[in-house]
């Protein structure tokens, strides 16, 4: 019976991946399956095999927490250990030559390939997690869910991969986790070929599955999922590192209530050292902005109060979407992923959405942690972001839609496909409306008023082709400069909102408003009054009928001022004057 139910469960997830061929590897002889419906096990060699089965919990007796592999003990001590940063100029010897061999993979993978081979494969973490968490008393092993960790990967450097592979079964216990399964997405790097395979081939608990055409992380994991044999799936990017004990408590939670998604604590490996950094017993949580971007946030008093110890999920409006651990029949309930999305981007939110309106939950485990390499940037793109994210509004937003297409005008024209699975999954499921999810999961997220005619861009009328602009800075957001610049007519970081407070809001990870120092020229952004409360006198300001921003504290006007040696224009708070026309602002919109 169990092994029907499993079958059905695969039958099920693969029908929801619409790719053309699969091919899986067999380690041993190469040769690809017969039939591609049926899960294949690498050919290894008797004793390989024995390694890679689960056994009997009971046959462990008191080893149910021991791991799938020990680290070489030889290897701990080397470049990097225990999360530390790698000293790059003491490798290099600053000679020519190395430094150049390092940028050409900063170049080709976005992050430190050069450093990262100098990384011992089997390096370990530091345990920083809180002592409730280290201290804690055992796990009922015996009745926590077994685990297929599922990693799906595209032209990954090859140390990286390794590492990921080997953290997962250096930190899982032998009783638990059942397989890797490795989603080769049509890679086309030598190293990821025959290399990869001779390198897999004496370690247990994995299957490599490769795809016969690109079909990006969505149905890529899906793939994975099919395929999986233990009760949980847990998703992990392609190039992370676990903490000791990252495993138990995701599945813990899971066993608790079987509706959770149980997400890590995802801690940031430096993309160029390799230093890794705890992400704190209070990590931030997951929301976005009317952009839909994902953004992250720090947890919120409600919830502060709402949890009982420093050990208790902490509930998260959305997740990051990489990774996360779900019970593969909730996961099937639930609807797997919207296999109408390509690549990647907007599955997170599409996901998270559809969990808590349709009665689950997302939870962060504060003893769950896993690092993250952050890559410099996109070592490839994701040109069907929008789309993704466009499939995610239309199905899930409501008539609150109207504020995303406000601030991406250019999302009206795009082509999203069919939904008309997604939106009979949400009848059926008898999910909740979004106005309920803003509500009672997201009620910190402010709802702009976008009033007709103010919002938009704001075009000077003395320098016609510039705008005002904030260029949002990478770390601390209110850091910026506030300034014009030309024109580009696609929103973003020239999207301002005038409230009927007489606030000029613009949205990022957090509401920022244009503020006037008290007797000042200049200008800066400063996080926005609460809702409900009264704004400051500096981040009023009027809208006059002769198209002027006069500030309520010091009664100056909004200038685009070309600065001295005429090369740049500039922003400032100068006297008001109704004949400058650098004085004067029109709203536009592009839609």
């Amino acid at each position: 019976m169990l092994r029907k139910t499993r079958r059905s469960v695969a039958c099920i997830l693969l029908t929801a991946v619409t790719f053309t061929a699969v091919a899986y590897i067999a380690f041993y002889d190469r040769r690809p399956a017969l039939n591609p419906n049926y899960d294949i096990i690498p050919a290894l060699d008797d004793n390989q095999r024995r390694r890679a089965v689960v056994p009997h919990r009971r046959d462990l007796k008191e080893s149910y927490g021991e791991p799938v592999l020990r680290r070489p003990l030889a290897e701990l001590h080397g470049l990097g250990a225990g999360g530390e940063a790698v000293d790059i100029d003491r490798v290099t010897r600053e000679e020519e030559m190395e430094v150049d061999a390092m940028k050409r993979t900063i170049k080709e993978y976005s992050i430190n390939q050069y450093i990262s081979e100098k990384i011992s494969l089997h390096r370990d973490i530091d345990d920083h997690r809180h002592p409730m968490c280290r201290d804690r008393a055992g796990f009922n092993y015996l009745n926590l869910p077994t685990a297929s960790v599922v990693i799906a990967f595209y032209n990954e450097a090859k140390t990286t991969l390794l590492r990921t592979i080997y953290s997962v079964l250096h930190t899982s216990p032998a009783s638990l986790l059942m397989e890797i399964i490795l989603i080769d997405d049509f890679s086309d790097k030598r190293h990821l070929k025959d290399d990869l395979e001779d390198a897999l081939r004496d370690i247990p608990r994995i299957r490599l599955i490769r795809t016969k055409q690109r079909e990006g992380l969505v149905r890529a994991r899906l793939l994975g999922a099919s395929k999986a044999k233990g009760e949980v799936v847990v998703f992990l990017d392609c190039h992370c590192e676990c903490m000791t004990g990252w495993l138990e408590p995701l599945l813990e939670r899971i066993e608790e209530n079987s509706k959770v998604i149980a997400i890590p604590v995802i801690d940031t490996i430096d993309w160029n050292t390799f230093r890794y950094y705890y992400g704190g017993h209070e990590p931030q949580i997951g929301g976005f902005d009317w952009r839909l971007t994902f953004q992250w946030h720090a947890i919120p008093a409600h919830e502060k109060r709402r949890r009982e110890t420093s050990m208790s999920p902490i509930r998260s409006p959305t997740m990051a979407g990489g990774l996360f651990a779900i019970k593969l029949d909730y996961f099937i309930q639930l609807g797997t992923y919207d296999g109408g999305m390509e690549i990647w981007g907007g599955e997170n939110l599409e996901l998270s959405f559809r969990t808590w309106m349709c009665g689950g939950i997302l939870e962060t485990i504060p003893c769950s942690h896993v690092g993250h390499v952050f890559p410099r940037e996109s070592p490839y793109p994701r040109p069907k972001f929008l789309k993704n994210t466009v499939r995610a509004v239309e199905v899930w937003l409501d008539d609150y839609k109207r504020h995303f297409y406000i601030r991406n005008p250019t999302a009206l024209k795009e082509q999203y496909g069919d939904i008309s699975d997604r939106v009979k999954l949400r009848k059926e499921l008898k999910c909740n409306s979004f106005g309920w999810y803003l509500v009672n999961i997201y009620p910190d997220l402010h709802i702009p008023q976008d009033r007709e005619g103010h919002y938009g861009a704001l075009r000077n009328k003395g320098e016609s082709q510039y705008c005002l602009d904030y260029a949002l800075p990478s770390t601390n957001p209110l850091s910026g400069q506030l300034s014009v610049y030309p024109c580009h007519g696609q929103g973003g970081n020239q999207f301002f909102e005038h409230s009927s407070s007489g606030e000029l809001r613009f949205n990022s990870e957090r509401e920022m408003c244009v503020m006037t120092s008290q007797g000042g020229d200049v200008l800066t952004m400063m996080n926005c009054a609460l809702d409900g409360v009264a704004p400051q006198s500096n981040q009023i300001w009027k809208y006059t009928d002769d198209l002027r921003f006069e500030s309520a504290a010091n009664g100056k006007c909004l200038e685009a001022k070309i600065k001295e040696n005429g090369s740049k224009m500039s922003l400032l708070a100068m006297t008001c004057d109704t004949s400058e026309k650098r004085q004067k602002w029109t709203w536009y919109t592009s839609s």
